[in-house]
């Protein structure tokens, strides 16, 4: 009896949250397919069935963060898309320059865990990475100018800042400089949101 359509998107959903905790464990190269099935709890011949190549396996697994692990931890940090405001901008800060976030290395964002990966990977990797930024950036947009275009470029820097300030302290592990570089790049960006509201 074939598979209903619900069991197919459960599988394909459990393929790709195995593929996204791996990747970020240990990049795109390091990472198999056999890696990943195994990991999924199914075996290797069912990959071909939902994955042309690992490559639109790693495309999908950077997309689904953002209404995956990222939409949780958005939850955990009481930001709510829906409801923009300068105070939404701070939570986004603190959940994602958290200590927490810096130490939880399978729920990492993808913009943390993979830049030197997605540079190197093909144009469907980068659409995919490029969205989560965009994703990011229009949030902190909406939230300090409810939508207003002056407020691009401080967006823009938000984003850096937070996504940079990470990735700097990812590489650092269990050092003095890492956790120095994460809280100044919080009270940067919150410096940031609030020089933007209080101009307003």
């Amino acid at each position: 009896m074939p598979y209903s359509a619900a069991h197919k998107r459960e599988t394909r959903a459990k393929i790709v949250e195995a593929a996204r905790i791996l990747f970020n464990r240990h990049g795109f190269e390091d990472v198999t397919i056999d890696m990943i099935m195994r990991d999924a709890g199914l075996t290797r011949g069912g990959f071909y069935n939902h994955f042309d190549s690992k490559e639109a396996l790693y495309a999908a697994a950077v997309s689904s963060f953002l209404m995956g692990r990222g939409a949780q931890w958005r939850g955990d940090a009481g930001v709510d898309p829906a409801k923009p405001s300068p105070d939404m901008a701070e939570r986004m800060i603190a959940g994602y320059l958290s200590p927490d976030h810096l130490g939880d290395l399978d729920g990492q964002c993808p913009m943390i865990a993979l830049p030197s990966d997605i540079a190197r990977a093909n144009p469907q990797v980068r659409e995919a990475y490029q969205l989560l930024l965009t994703s990011m950036v229009g949030l902190f947009e909406n939230g300090l100018s409810e939508g207003s275009d002056s407020m691009r470029e401080t967006a823009l820097s938000l984003a850096a800042l937070c996504v940079g300030g990470m990735v700097l302290a990812r590489t650092l592990p269990d050092s003095e400089l890492a956790e120095e570089i994460r809280a100044a790049a919080h009270r940067t960006a919150v410096a940031m949101t609030r020089g933007v509201a209080e101009a307003a």
